[in-house]
C-alpha cells in the first residue's frame, strides 16, 4: 500500500468523536423527528440531559464514550444531596438511561454505563382530586357579570366535563365542538386526535362564552380558537392556571389545583361510579392502562378512608 492510499484508508477509518453538546442536539431531533413527542416532553428530557451535561463539562469531560457508571453514580449523588425530590431524581435518570441508550443504538458508546443505575423507590403517586361538591363551589364561584366571567365559567366546565389537559383546551377549536351529537374533538400528544363525549353544563356554558366572543374583535389566526384573551388571542397555559388558581380561593376550597386537578377528578369521579377503566383510558388519551389505573388506586384510597371513619371498633 502506497502513502496515499494509507492516509485514504486512516481517513476513512477515522470516527469523528462527538461531543456532548452535538450529542444532545442528536438526541433533541432524535426525541422530535422519530419518536414524535410533543414539544413540552422534548422540553423536558432535553434539560435533564443538560443537567448530567453540565455535570461532566464541569469535570472536564465532552465525550459520551468517556462517561462511565461511576461518574453518573456521582452525579445522581449530588442531585439526592442538593434535596431534588425522589420523583424528580426519578424523571432525570429516566431521561438520562434514554439519552444512552440512543448513544448506544447510534453507535457511540459501546457499553451503556446508564444500565445498571436503578430508580428511587417511591410511594406511588396519588393525585390531588377534588369532590364534586368542590368542583361545582368552583365553578359556581365565577362573577358571571364580569366581561370574562362566562369565559371562565366554560373553561372551568370544559376542563371538568371532559378532561382536558391545559395544552389541549388552549388549542381547542371552534371547528372541534360537535355539540350537537355530544361529543368535542381533541387533539392529544403525539397529534393524536380523540372523540370526548361532552355534558350539557359544559355545552350552555359555552354557549354563552360565544355570544360574547362573536361581539369581540378577533386576531388574525386566531378566528377557530374557541377561548380567546381580551385583545382576541389565543390564551396561554400560564393564564389558565391563574383563573382556576383564583377560582379556587374564591370558592374556599384549601386544596393545591390546577388545571389538571379537573383532569383527575374527571377521571376519579367516573372510575368511583363504575365506569370501564378502557373507557377513561380512551377519554383521557393515555398510551397505556397502567397510567388509567391510578385512578382505581385512588377509588381504594377512599374506600379504605371511609372502612376505617365508620367501622364500629376504629370508632370506639
Amino acid at each position: 500500500m502506497n502513502a496515499a492510499c494509507a492516509v485514504i484508508v486512516t481517513i476513512m477509518s477515522r470516527k469523528t468523536v462527538t461531543t456532548l453538546e452535538q450529542a444532545t442536539k442528536d438526541f433533541r431531533s432524535y426525541l422530535r423527528f422519530e419518536r414524535s413527542l410533543s414539544p413540552n416532553t422534548v422540553e423536558g428530557y432535553c434539560s435533564d440531559v443538560s443537567k448530567l451535561a453540565e455535570f461532566l463539562l464541569n469535570k472536564g469531560i465532552d465525550n459520551p464514550s468517556d462517561i462511565d457508571f461511576e461518574l453518573l453514580n456521582e452525579f445522581i449523588s449530588e442531585m439526592a444531596d442538593s434535596g431534588i425530590k425522589k420523583r424528580s431524581q426519578a424523571r432525570i435518570i429516566s431521561s438520562v438511561k434514554s439519552f444512552f441508550k440512543f448513544l448506544e443504538n447510534e453507535g457511540e458508546i459501546s457499553e451503556n454505563p446508564s444500565d445498571k443505575i436503578d430508580s428511587p423507590k417511591m410511594q406511588q403517586y396519588l393525585p390531588t382530586v377534588l369532590s364534586v361538591d368542590e368542583v361545582v363551589a368552583i365553578i359556581e364561584s365565577v362573577d358571571l357579570s364580569k366581561p370574562e366571567g362566562h369565559r371562565n365559567r366554560a373553561i372551568l366546565e370544559m376542563l371538568y366535563s371532559c378532561g382536558l389537559r391545559v395544552s389541549e383546551l388552549v388549542n381547542l377549536r371552534i371547528s372541534d365542538l360537535f355539540f350537537d351529537d355530544g361529543f368535542i374533538r381533541v387533539m392529544g400528544k403525539g397529534s393524536k386526535q380523540r372523540l370526548v363525549p361532552v355534558g350539557e353544563p359544559a355545552i350552555k356554558a359555552v354557549g354563552f362564552y360565544m355570544q360574547q366572543r362573536n361581539a369581540m374583535p378577533v386576531k388574525h389566526g386566531s378566528e377557530d380558537i374557541l377561548f380567546l384573551n381580551r385583545r382576541g388571542g389565543k390564551l396561554t397555559r400560564e393564564m389558565i392556571f391563574t383563573i382556576v388558581k383564583n377560582q379556587t380561593e374564591i370558592a374556599g376550597v384549601a386544596k393545591e389545583v390546577s388545571p389538571h386537578t379537573f383532569r383527575h377528578s374527571f377521571a376519579s369521579h367516573l372510575v368511583e361510579n363504575g365506569a370501564d377503566l378502557r373507557v377513561v383510558q380512551e377519554m383521557l388519551g393515555h398510551e397505556s392502562i397502567l397510567t388509567t389505573e391510578i385512578y382505581t388506586h385512588i377509588d381504594t384510597k377512599k374506600w379504605q378512608e371511609n372502612i376505617l371513619r365508620y367501622h364500629p371498633t376504629r370508632k370506639k
